[in-house]
């Protein structure tokens, strides 16, 4: 059954939540003209966040107060209000110098320090790969390492606030944004998600994690609305938050555009209210997305503590209004306490309350950094298919011929407010002529160029470059070569979704064509999700490389010849056919395509309701209930070498455990991904994805893995309980290659346990 948890949910009430927190805060006096300063107790760095917070909410104006919780969008913020001070970005927040508090200023992130289009002149960052592509390494580790990188640019180029920690589940693979989140499961989502927000926040920089929720598809996200039974979300797209924000913490979470259950994500009392600051005790503050407010009190009542870029939303609803509504009691004061006292907090547990932005930009290492984007872009590279082992490739070669992509100057990268402009310039961007991305949008590749890489590593071999566009010419030229690469592109971008995941153009004929020419064709794929491959079972070896950021040339040449050895996982099924999916066809869709200006008024389109038929079971476990064989499963992934595991053990009770030793049999160092899939014995639901370790192995080299399932995993949600239920008896586990590939399998009793909701 499909709710509206705004007409079911118990509202909280106010009084309610005032209770949860310390005594309310009396509006401080108007500072005398003759005050200069203030004792500032809370500038004590030994206290705890809640203290501090709570001593400066004490000392605050009802005018500061009101200062806080609105930002402004500076390439819009026009007339005397706007600060003097404001950086061409996302957001800005104006200081108090009077109290210490700095400027809050914001920038778009999570795969570098943003900068659409090229609003700062000349400004570039290091651009990582696309989430999904961080997301294939299944390593934890690097994603704090790439999130400490771009957080430390983001300081050094006085932004303090990196509205990051993109976690929506790619429900559909035609996402528009998929390039930008973390896969299809809710742990790895979760893990990677959390480490990456930490790793930001290492440099005493606040970041989000968005968009707060079921923000699954950009058609329509204005105005449709996601419906889903409570059980479902609190077993997929809310756990992959709660992971995330137990493991990173973030100062801020982002509410998103679309409705839920009804009501819009950033005036959802069940979502804001009762789910993140009631039963997951959430203390910072709750960001709007830029335009996704739509009133003033119900958004302040049911939980939104900031309206974000106020200049994009149709209205400042946070601000003349807001102080009305204060002054004549509609909204309690109390709740303007709280809003404030949020934003305190989450500025001081993330650091920047002590490390205001500096004045002017900082040195950065460039180089140093571009290098943890290209471990990150090798990592992720995902080796799906290598009949007759025709990669690696030979620097012995004799003649390559790379075709497509604009490969001879670069890689693609995905659109919307995460674009970075890369160190090098892009060599190739495109405007886009109408739709909704266009005002924001280009269709932009970074200047790596994996030609120039591939004549880096093979500097005797002939390496020829055909642009693609004629499929006859590129298969004449491939003919005879050691190796013909083809490198296909996809372009996504935030505000539109693809009608579907074709190639676009002409390119599986001239993948066709030149396979049917050379049996030695490699396609690497550059994309932003799976894409459909009517020529698979003629191209021995593909690749998906995704959007492989500033190094994605490097990284793609050094796989390509072994330099490198592919351990990328996918964090994503490919489906055979599109029809294998929840949507075959994205809702809302027709409306566009009917529109001559494609959605470019992305308000206009009428309201639609997408129901997520498929529950908590997204993606592999989609595929699994419906008994599909998808192309290329959920963490399947190829390597130069082989991998073995061996003597299980598993371990029930209270928790489930299972040990077990990973060998590698092959001649070449490399990095396996052993999966842990947990099932109940009685098979009432599909697989689940409830453990993983990436580990490094030298040739010959065992290891022991221990891995403890993650218990809300293994639990179903009981919504009467209001907790999460593991129930007792029998569980099946599977030790995997990927979610079709068991390899070690065994099974262990559990008792009931309930966790919290």
């Amino acid at each position: 059954m499909v709710s509206s948890f705004a007409s079911v949910a118990r509202p909280i009430a106010m009084i309610a939540m005032v209770a949860a927190v310390p005594a309310l805060a009396q509006d401080a006096a108007a500072p005398s003209t003759r005050s200069t300063s203030v004792a500032r107790p809370w500038t004590d760095a030994a206290l705890a966040p809640a203290a501090r917070a709570e001593m400066l909410l004490a000392a605050m104006t009802f005018e500061e107060k009101l200062q806080l919780v609105y930002t402004f969008f500076p390439p819009f913020a026009k007339g005397p209000d706007a600060p003097a001070d404001l950086i061409q970005s996302a957001g800005h927040q104006p200081a108090i110098p009077r109290l210490g508090i700095p400027a809050l200023r914001e920038t778009d992130a999570s795969l570098g320090v943003a900068n659409q289009v090229e609003q700062r002149k000349g400004d570039v960052a290091t651009a990582l790969p696309s989430g999904l592509g961080l997301a294939a390494s299944f390593d934890p580790q690097l994603a704090y390492a790439s999130g400490a990188m771009i957080g430390s640019e983001a300081r050094a180029k006085r932004f303090n606030v990196m509205l990051a920690g993109g976690i929506n589940l790619t429900r559909d693979p035609w996402g528009g944004r998929n390039f930008e989140y973390l896969g299809e499961d809710p742990l790895l989502a979760g893990l990677m998600a959390g480490e990456s927000i930490r790793g930001i926040q290492s440099n005493r920089v606040v970041s989000t994690i968005k968009h707060f929720a079921l923000n699954a598809q950009e058609t329509g996200r204005f105005v449709m609305d996601a419906r889903i039974d409570e059980a479902a979300f609190r077993e997929s797209d809310l756990l992959a938050f709660r992971i995330a924000l137990e493991r990173g913490q973030p100062g801020s979470v982002m509410c998103a555009y679309n409705r839920v259950g009804g009501d819009y994500a950033c005036e959802n009392d069940w979502l804001l209210n009762r789910v993140l600051k009631g039963d997951w005790g959430y203390r910072g503050w709750v960001m709007s997305d830029w335009g996704a407010v739509h009133s003033t009190v119900k958004a302040a009542r049911n939980g939104l503590d900031q309206q974000s870029g106020g200049e994009l939303d149709t209205h400042p609803f946070f601000r003349a209004d807001l102080r009305k509504a204060v002054e004549s009691g509609e909204l309690p004061r109390a709740r303007l306490d709280d809003m404030v006292r949020r934003i305190l907090f989450g500025s001081f547990s993330a650091g920047v309350m002590d490390a205001p932005v500096v004045d002017t930009p900082q040195p950065i290492d460039y180089a140093g950094n571009a290098d943890v984007a290209q471990r990150a872009a090798e990592a992720g590279i995902v080796l799906l298919k290598n009949d007759r082992g025709i990669l690696p490739l030979a620097k012995s070669a004799r003649r390559i011929v790379l075709i497509g992509g604009h490969a001879d100057v670069g890689v693609l990268s995905g659109g919307g407010s995460s674009q970075v402009r890369s160190v090098g310039g892009a060599p190739v961007e495109i405007p886009l002529a109408h739709g909704a991305p266009a005002s924001f949008s280009r269709t932009t590749w970074h200047a790596s160029s994996p030609l120039n890489a591939i004549r880096a590593l093979a500097p005797r071999a002939d390496v020829q470059f055909f642009d693609g566009s004629d499929p006859a010419a590129a298969a004449a030229a491939a003919r005879g070569a050691d190796l013909a690469i083809v490198v296909a592109t996809q372009w996504t971008t935030e505000a539109a979704d693809p009608e579907g995941i074709a190639l676009d153009g002409n390119q599986d004929a001239l993948i066709a064509a030149v396979a049917a020419a050379n049996p030695k064709t490699a396609v690497v794929l550059t994309t932003g999700g799976p894409v459909l491959m009517p020529w698979i079972d003629r191209v021995p070896a593909v690749l998906a490389a995704w959007y492989p950021g500033q190094r994605g040339g490097e990284a793609i040449a050094r796989v390509l010849f072994g330099e490198v050895n592919p351990s990328g996982r996918l964090p994503i099924t490919f489906p055979a056919t599109s029809s294998q999916a929840p949507r075959p066809q994205v809702p809302g869709i027709e409306q566009v395509l009917a529109d001559p200006k494609h959605g470019e008024d992305a308000r206009a389109i009428r309201p639609f309701e997408v129901q997520y038929r498929e529950g908590s079971d997204v993606g592999y476990r989609w595929y699994a209930r419906q008994g599909h064989k998808p192309l290329f499963a959920f963490g399947h992934g190829l390597s130069y070498t082989r991998f073995d595991y061996a003597k299980l053990r598993v371990e029930g009770g209270d928790s489930l455990k299972v040990s077990f030793d990973v060998t590698n049999r092959g001649k070449r160092a490399g990095a396996d991904v052993p999966q842990l899939y947990v099932t109940p014995q009685g098979g009432a639901r599909p697989l689940r994805l409830a453990g993983f370790e990436r580990v490094a192995l030298k040739p010959g080299e065992t290891r022991r893995i221990t891995l403890t399932a993650e218990p809300r995993v293994i639990a179903d949600y009981d919504v009467a309980g209001a907790s999460y239920r593991i129930a007792p008896g029998t569980w099946r586990v599977a030790i995997a290659r990927d979610a079709a590939q068991p390899v070690l399998t065994g099974t262990t009793d559990l008792r009931e346990r309930r966790l919290a909701p």
